[in-house]
């Protein structure tokens, strides 16, 4: 069984004729004569669907159905209104309230079935998108129930056809995955329907797998020249069918197109005072499968577009009240419904009368004199018409989206470049600050160590010991803020100054930097070892800065180590050369190695290790400015290990 279907109506013809026509197509029906009944039926178990009457006995078919949006799991169960044709203040209010559809009095059990099933795999669609969902055409119940099983084991989401216009109905409204149809059934056969299903802009590029019967060598040719992409005859075991679909939907080029489908179900709204002529437009139509919705006025016509989705429009041209010149000029002018082919249709025959509709904004007139058979073909051609416009503005909508997107794009890309633009400017503008700050800071400084000096020299025996000491702070801050300014300046020029890339021996820079150190304190005694034939691409200046900052960490680090080692290696890490500077001396906690390379970022006190905390930021803006990365180890009283690369410069950057 499909599902349990609660069909609840008054009528007890009704409720039979539905009930068999749903129990013919697989369903589980429900009948239910009273909104009592129906509320206990909903309370006893699970409810796929509901056909809903809107006057019944005991209450409101719509007032029920509020309550049934209220329940749990009510918001999405699928609701079809069923009630006169000729209540349109029901259809309106029922459509307002939150059914899915509307089917009108006098109907044909076909079509709701039809409606329900539609209603049906649009919801089973949203909760299952995520699988590939096969359609399966075909006029046996025990062959089909044993191919639904297999695809289901096999991780589809199956939808089921008994017949083939039930089948292209299916496929407008559900845009399948792929679909497996029989090649012979009563009415349209399954050759037939792969052939519509090809001619169709919406689905012709859907893959179909064609099943038969026949064991003669002409079955695939036949199968092929329908436009099925493989065939397997019905008597071949299950697995090579599974097989031959999961190839045509492997090699499918797409997943389809959003272009509304022709083969599906379309809706015409019939507006006219003549209730005797809107109920023969409305046989003649459904007679052709559309769907008819009935309005006597261009008021309710107007409602009406506002709840209920339709396809085509006939517009009767002389009604009382809004007339059909006015209705038409209304629904011409709305951005929503607008584009909805429009025909009138009038027993008036002057010129003049058309002249007057066409000018409204009318598609198309028709004198209702006319064969019906003639009013069919132009609603025929104004669906054909809606359809290519409609492709064709979802191509100049894509068009367009993508020249939307590349111009927002190339603005961004635009609007980043400025940006770092305004950046680069305020950082130079920033570091100039800086220079001139620091340099400016010299001389008044230089006057506050002179005259302090001079104090101590020619004052000091007029001074006291607290005096003495006062003088002391003074010019050791001044030596302290000399340091700082010295060592921002140097910041400075490194950031500021060309970059001049060269062949470098670091080996021999390294010995140079050691060397001055150990004149500046020649009682120390410190190992050092220094790899040979270490070469980089780089500012030969720049890094002897690098080096001297680096050595003279691991220089002042070493001091109180009895045996004082420092190391310069090189070695490989992923075919990229890794220059190591390691000592032995007193490192750091790895927890703060974030604000290692941070200005002013000091990890040891200033008593026990002086310095400004600046030097690491330079080494770090240097590396960084040949577009290597420097990076450090260590463990507190175990030593330091830095890290930094140096990549290799192009030919054309190396002088």
């Amino acid at each position: 069984m499909t599902g349990a279907v609660l069909i609840v109506d008054d009528s007890l013809t009704v409720r039979m004729d539905l009930a068999d026509a749903f129990e013919r197509a697989g369903f589980q029906p429900l009948p239910c004569s009273t909104v009592s009944e129906a509320r206990g039926t909903l309370e006893e178990r699970p409810i796929a669907l509901i056909v809903l009457d809107v006057l019944l006995p005991d209450g409101d078919g719509i007032e029920l159905l509020k309550e049934i949006r209220l329940r749990d799991g009510g918001a999405d169960l699928p609701v079809l209104l069923l009630s006169t044709e000729a209540e349109v203040k029901d259809r309106i209010r029922g459509l307002q309230t939150g059914a899915d559809d509307y089917v009108g009095k006098p109907y044909d059990t076909g079509y709701v079935v039809a409606r329900a099933r539609e209603l049906l795999q649009r919801e089973q669609l949203r909760s299952s998108a995520e699988a590939a969902t096969i359609l399966v055409v075909d006029d046996s119940v025990t062959f089909r129930e044993e191919l639904r099983g297999a695809l289901e084991r096999s991780g589809y989401s199956v939808i089921l056809a008994e017949s083939g216009e039930d089948g292209l109905r299916m496929a407008a409204a559900s845009r399948p995955t792929a679909l497996i149809v029989d090649s012979v059934m009563p009415g349209i056969d399954g050759t037939t329907v792969i052939r519509r299903i090809r001619l169709d802009g919406a689905l012709s590029g859907t893959p179909c797998l064609l099943l038969t019967g026949s064991e003669g060598s002409t079955a695939e040719l036949r199968a092929l020249d329908a436009g099925a992409d493989a065939f397997a005859r019905k008597e071949e075991d299950l697995k090579v069918v599974l097989a031959r679909l999961a190839t045509i939907i492997r090699n499918a080029s797409g997943t389809g197109s959003p272009v509304t489908s022709l083969l599906g179900p379309k809706r015409i709204l019939a507006v006219d005072d003549s209730m005797t002529y809107l109920q023969e437009v409305s046989r003649v139509l459904r007679g052709d499968g559309y769907d008819v919705v009935l309005a006597r006025s261009g008021e309710e016509a107007i409602e009406m577009l506002a709840v209920q989705p339709v396809d085509c429009i006939l517009l009767d041209l002389l009604m009382p009240g809004l007339g059909g010149r006015e209705a038409c000029k209304r629904i011409k002018t709305s951005p929503v419904v607008g584009h909805i082919p429009l025909i009138i249709l009038t027993a008036v025959e002057d010129p003049d009368s058309m002249l007057d509709g066409l000018g409204a904004g009318a598609d198309d007139y028709i004198s209702k004199a006319s064969e019906f058979e003639i009013l069919k073909a132009r609603v025929r051609a104004q669906m054909r018409r809606k359809q290519f416009e409609d492709e064709h503005r979802r191509i100049r909508e894509a068009l367009l989206k993508s020249e939307l997107e590349a111009k927002a794009a190339q603005k961004a890309a635009e609007a980043r470049a400025a940006l770092v633009a305004e950046l680069k400017r305020k950082n130079r503008e920033l570091e100039a600050f800086s220079y001139s700050v620091s340099h400016d800071l010299r001389a008044p400084l230089r006057g506050i160590s002179g005259f302090s000096e001079a104090l101590v020299r020619d004052y000091a025996d007029k001074l006291d010991e607290r005096g003495l000491g006062y003088l002391r702070r003074v010019q050791a801050s001044a030596q302290r803020m000399g340091e700082l300014i010295d060592d921002l300046l140097e910041l400075s020029r490194v950031t500021r100054a060309e970059l001049r890339r060269a062949r470098v021996d670091l080996s021999k820079l390294a010995r140079v930097v050691t060397e001055d150190l150990a004149r500046k304190e020649p009682s120390r005694t410190v190992s050092v070892q220094i790899q040979e034939g270490l070469f980089v691409d780089g500012d030969s200046s720049l890094l002897r800065i690098v080096l001297e900052n680096l050595l003279g960490n691991a220089w002042k680090f070493t001091a109180r180590v009895p045996l004082a080692r420092i190391e310069v290696s090189m070695t490989n890490q992923e075919d990229e050369p890794v220059y190591t500077v390691r000592d032995n001396g007193a490192g750091f906690d790895m927890k703060y190695v974030s604000k290692l390379f941070n200005p002013f970022q000091r990890l040891h006190g200033e008593a026990e290790y002086p310095g400004t905390g600046i030097g690491l930021a330079t080494v770090h803006r240097i590396v960084d400015r040949h577009g290597g990365r420097i990076w450090a180890d260590a463990a507190s009283g175990a030593g330091a290990t830095f890290y930094f690369t140096i990549p290799r410069a192009d030919v054309s950057e190396v002088s």
